[in-house]
């Protein structure tokens, strides 16, 4: 069964830089692509950054530049560092993987940045 665990996230002050980080109790091989999502209070679930099987690396435009999607594959992670922190990206931060249609969501980790 797939499971993806989020850790990572916290309260910083704004230009302030955290790293998210999923472990995958399974190869993360097998999925089409691994991406974070988020989600403020009162808004929709968004897609911040992508890093699909072979592919390559997609960013939400409110987040080039400051932030960065990895993977280890070894360790079954894929990370997210956050640089730059602004106040407007304090959300809920979840991990997302695709495999052939089939979504899978992790438990969410809270990001908080203050100004």
């Amino acid at each position: 069964q797939v499971q993806l665990v989020e850790s990572g996230g916290g309260l910083v002050q704004a230009g302030e830089s955290l790293r998210l980080s999923c472990a995958a109790s399974v190869n993360i091989l097998i999925f089409n692509s691994v991406a974070w999502f988020r989600q403020a209070p009162g808004n929709q679930r968004e897609l911040v950054a992508t890093i699909p099987n072979g592919g390559r690396t997609n960013y939400a435009d409110s987040v080039k530049g400051r932030f960065t999607i990895s993977r280890d594959i070894a360790k079954r992670t894929v990370s997210l560092q956050m640089n730059s922190l602004k106040p407007e990206d304090t959300a809920v931060y979840y991990c997302n993987a695709d495999r052939y249609g089939n979504d899978y969501w992790g438990q969410g980790t809270q990001v908080t940045v203050s100004s």
